[in-house]
């Protein structure tokens, strides 16, 4: 070989690119961990994301069902959309406020009814959703401490009720004990929150074309399930159920009459009610023992509070307190420690069929349809007008307040949370990091060789170049710029 071709070859051969063994190898060991490390780092984002959301198994170790700031807010709103479920993390705790309605935010996707829940000591919001239409204080109860509440689940093959703790995140559940029950709803809850009573329907007929009612008092444990009032064919027993303070008694009113009990289902008592009158709800007993009942002023939609005998249905002491205009009804939550009864009141709907200053049933006066909004009122004793201490959107149609919140007479400014909950960003999460993860393994290979052709150009960047190498093999040359290339 002459040294001119050598000369050649070897020019040739310093001009070009070795392939990059070493280089390459780090980048195919480098894109292998980053594969490792994203997919690593997806799973503890959906771990850590599922673990704000999904239920715990276990309770916490301190009892929160007492809340030291517990207080009524003197307004709800909407829940924000996404809201936290009443089961996720961070737990809710004790719950002041139960509300229901068509809202919008209140319907859910498929228009089941939703349930709203206000925290006892700030606002923050969770749902329930129930679906079906469950009005909150006549068929989804919270219990008197806050802590739980109850509502109707199951099929009619299986009717239950759940029992939904706020602070542990569980859910207990109760399956009916009566024989051929198609549902079972919640009625009243005990002072000590230990005792529930539910009324169960059953078909008379085999076409299930009338049903009868069966009222019993259930332990929250469910261990005990004491029938004491079976009603005949259409009989509605339980419209409005109330225990008495010390929890040994309590009143039920079916049709025109209402009945006082023990807990052993034992009747002690039971008497007409007159005319325009109902027992008057969840706080119907006063503390000395006399039971109230909620009366409309004939030819007017006004209403006042009588105070009667449980003995004899007879009238008993009047009561000094302001009566309320202009409503469909309302209904008796309790008593706050200065004395005042707390209600609801149900304003009209405008565009309602109903005549409100006529006899209607109850039921028909706290009907969806019939109502706009529902406030929450204050009769103090010897005030000229009712005071309102909480107000509710329009479509906010049934409210239900904790015993505790009541009684304790407290209310708090409430600035009720704006925006979107938690769930929304969830699911905002989850979806980019799906999104984002399908996308990336479909174009694994061309990001693979971007990623490579990338550190290989850095690579060769970093490679001394030909010119710069040192001096020219012998027989090579140095041009000058302006030395010229001729043929001949």
């Amino acid at each position: 070989m002459s040294n001119r071709l050598r000369e050649a070859l070897h020019t040739a051969a310093t001009d070009v690119p070795a392939y990059p063994v070493y280089e390459r190898a780090l980048a195919t060991a480098r894109r292998s961990r980053r594969r490792g490390a994203l997919a690593a780092g997806a799973a503890l984002v959906l771990v850590a994301l599922a673990g704000l959301v999904l239920p715990s198994g276990r309770t916490p170790d301190v009892d929160q069902a007492a809340s030291a700031d517990a207080a009524l807010p003197d307004r709800i709103a909407l829940p924000p959309i996404g809201t936290l479920h009443a089961t996720d993390r961070p737990r809710l705790g004790p719950a002041s406020v139960l509300f229901s309605g068509q809202a919008p935010r209140l319907q859910g996707w498929d228009e089941d009814g939703v349930v709203g829940i206000v925290s006892a000591d700030s606002d923050h919001y969770r749902i329930m959703p129930v679906g079906y239409e469950a009005p909150a204080g006549e068929k989804v109860l919270l219990s008197p401490d806050g802590r739980y509440v109850a509502r109707p689940a199951g099929s009619q093959d299986e009717p239950r009720i759940d029992i939904v703790d706020l602070v542990a995140g569980r859910t207990r559940r109760l399956p009916s004990m009566v024989a051929d029950s198609v549902s079972t709803i919640p009625l009243a809850w005990s002072p000590d929150g230990g005792h529930l009573v539910v009324r169960d329907d059953k078909p008379v007929a085999f076409t299930g074309a009338t049903y009868t009612s069966v009222l019993s008092i259930v332990t929250l444990g469910g261990d005990r399930w004491t029938q004491f009032a079976d009603g005949a064919q259409e009989a509605h027993f339980g419209s409005a159920v109330a225990f008495a303070r010390d929890g040994t008694r309590l009143a039920y009113q079916y049709g025109r009459t209402v009945a006082v009990a023990d807990l052993d289902g034992r009747e002690i008592s039971s008497f007409g009610l007159p005319t325009e009158s109902w027992l008057g709800g969840k706080g119907a007993w006063t503390e000395d023992g006399a039971l109230t009942l909620v009366t409309r002023q004939g030819g007017s939609t006004t209403w006042s509070l009588r105070r009667i005998d449980p003995r004899t249905g007879r009238d008993a002491d009047p009561l000094r307190l302001p009566g309320v205009t202009g409503v469909t009804a309302i209904r008796l939550l309790g008593w706050a420690q200065d004395g005042s009864a707390v209600v609801v009141a149900y304003q009209p709907e405008p565009l309602s069929r109903d005549r409100f200053d006529q006899p209607l049933e109850m039921d028909k006066r706290t009907a969806y349809p019939n109502v706009r909004s529902v406030r929450v009122l204050a009769l103090s004793p010897g005030a000229a007008a009712p005071r309102t201490v909480m107000t509710a959107p329009e479509q906010v149609l049934a409210v239900d307040v904790a015993d505790d919140v009541i009684s304790d007479g407290r209310i708090r400014d409430a600035r009720p949370p704006g925006g979107v909950g938690g769930r929304f960003w969830f699911w905002t999460l989850l979806l980019t990091v799906l999104v984002t993860g399908v996308a990336a393994y479909r174009g694994r290979e061309g990001l693979s060789r971007w990623i490579d052709d990338r550190r290989f150009r850095r690579a060769e960047g970093d490679r001394p170049r030909p010119d710069r190498a040192g001096p020219l093999p012998p027989g090579r040359h140095a041009r000058r710029p302006d030395q010229h290339r001729h043929s001949g």
